[in-house]
């Protein structure tokens, strides 16, 4: 696990804090880079994030655990915005729904009425929970 008490550590946890979008990148069946934007919340030692259960993404992470998270970097890709976290993803099935993740819904609820969705519409939709447990990080 990696130490969010380091000065990394730190703008790591500011930028987890305050961005509402992180890019998941998992590798397909040839071993290609998929990179997407996701929602995601932090949940202890690890980030959750939601998925249709039939989306490629899924299918990347039953073939292969090891994924990477990174944000958006400004126009300069500055240390206060580049930063890479890897570790290993998890679907887990004991994970709470969506509209029951307070933290998720507090964070995502008028994103989930721009699509047209209640939380519940949403989580049925999105029932898939990923799990990432982050073992390194990295910044500019």
């Amino acid at each position: 696990m990696p130490n969010f008490n380091s000065e990394l550590g730190r703008a790591a946890r500011k930028l987890l804090d305050s961005q509402s979008v992180i890019w998941l990148t998992t590798v397909d069946s040839g071993l290609t880079p998929q990179p997407r934007p996701v929602w995601f919340v932090p949940d202890g030692d690890h980030m959750l994030i939601y998925s249709q259960p039939v989306a490629a993404k899924v299918a990347h992470i039953r073939r292969h655990a090891q994924v990477a998270l990174h944000f958006n970097s400004d126009q300069w890709g500055s240390e206060e915005t580049l930063l890479v976290l890897t570790g290993a993803a998890s679907l887990d099935e004991e994970t709470r729904p969506a509209n029951l993740v307070a933290a998720y819904v507090e964070k995502y609820g008028s994103g989930m009425a721009e699509l047209g969705m209640t939380p519940e519409q949403f989580a049925a939709r999105y029932s898939q929970p990923i799990r990432v447990t982050i073992d390194r990080m990295r910044g500019a």
